[in-house]
């Protein structure tokens, strides 16, 4: 393949979807700015994913997806024109995205060849395909580099060394949550909903995960949107080194409370990745399945757990609906966290 010659080109990402999705994607950022420091990197994504983006300094300028999208059609390619993009690399492919680059004469637009509609808007187009893939989600996003020049996929652990850039956005917590604490330094998040992202280990199991910390001198932060916490919120247990932050916290002070806490535990979800390449001690619960199972999504990072029922469950095999994720025993999880 003939590579593009990048030299103080400006390259934009595109990856408008979620949280997790976008962390993994910040990793192609930093290789990116590693091996052409003089290039600009513009981070198309979605409004509520904005914050995350904004923590890796390798990327130079955030876009909202959402203020392309609302203006005219005309206006759309006059402002994707007026930001000089060179190469405009579809991460997460989106039909009208990628038809948007392409009226916008963008020189170079990279796609995978496994969406019909990047034969008519993308004229470069590396063959590989993510759903019957072996490797993790961030190491399938470096396949779109190799025109750019990346002639071999990372490891895991090479992309969790590159992470280590990213830091958490200078604001406060919220005052009560801030003395919260202060009380101790040994914190833990239990984040038990995913959004409907992943399948979850169930309120039961981390109401009983909580009182197994609060017994052993922890404290115990319940994070979550305020939907979520009104399905949970009465199971949460009524302690003093028990905080209750669901519905009370932006994207941001989220970060900022991950930084800030000895470690996580939650499933295949936004937080999960955020606490991985944070450095915290992360406790992933996952399904076996193919294709949401750890060796495509687990968090990156060198303090990252990750567990499963059983690796060989059978009816996961036949990638069947099971919820074996619900039968991981609460004391593995909290002799990691002891332990650690």
């Amino acid at each position: 393949m003939k590579h593009i010659q990048i030299s103080n080109q400006t390259v934009a990402i595109s990856r408008t979807d979620s949280i997790g999705d976008v962390v993994l994607t910040l990793p192609i950022c930093v290789w990116l700015k590693k091996h052409f420091p003089e290039i600009k990197i513009i981070f198309i994504g979605s409004t509520y994913t904005l914050p995350i983006i904004k923590c890796l300094p390798e990327v130079d300028e955030v876009i909202d997806w959402k203020t392309i999208e609302e203006l005219p059609v005309q206006s759309r390619i006059s402002f994707i024109q007026s930001i000089g993009i060179d190469i405009f690399i579809h991460v997460f492919p989106k039909k009208e995205i990628a038809s948007l680059a392409k009226k916008a004469g963008i020189p170079y637009r990279i796609g995978t060849s496994h969406r019909p509609f990047h034969f008519l808007t993308c004229n470069i187009r590396p063959n590989f395909t993510r759903k019957k893939s072996d490797l993790h989600e961030s190491q399938l996003n470096f396949e779109l580099l190799r025109p750019l020049g990346m002639n071999h996929i990372p490891t895991l652990e090479e992309i969790s060394e590159w992470m280590t850039s990213f830091q958490a956005p200078n604001i406060q917590l919220p005052e009560d949550l801030i003395s919260f604490l202060n009380l101790n330094e040994k914190t833990i998040i239990l984040h038990p909903k995913s959004q409907g992202s992943a399948l979850e280990w169930g309120m039961k199991n981390y109401t009983a995960l909580a009182h197994s910390l609060l017994e052993n001198n922890f404290s115990v932060v319940f994070t979550g949107t305020e939907k979520e916490g009104l399905l949970f919120r009465n199971m949460i247990p009524k302690h003093p080194n028990c905080f209750d932050s669901t519905g009370k916290l932006s994207l941001d002070q989220l970060i900022v409370l991950i930084k800030k806490s000895t470690g996580l535990v939650a499933c295949s979800t936004g937080p999960l990745h955020i606490s991985g390449i944070l450095g915290k001690t992360t406790c992933g619960l996952f399904s076996p399945r193919k294709p949401i199972h750890p060796g495509r999504w687990k968090a990156l990072g060198k303090n990252v757990h990750i567990f499963t029922h059983d690796d060989n469950c059978p009816i996961c095999a036949k990638k069947k609906p099971c919820r074996c994720i619900e039968e991981i025993e609460v004391s593995v999880i909290l002799n990691t966290l002891l332990h650690k």
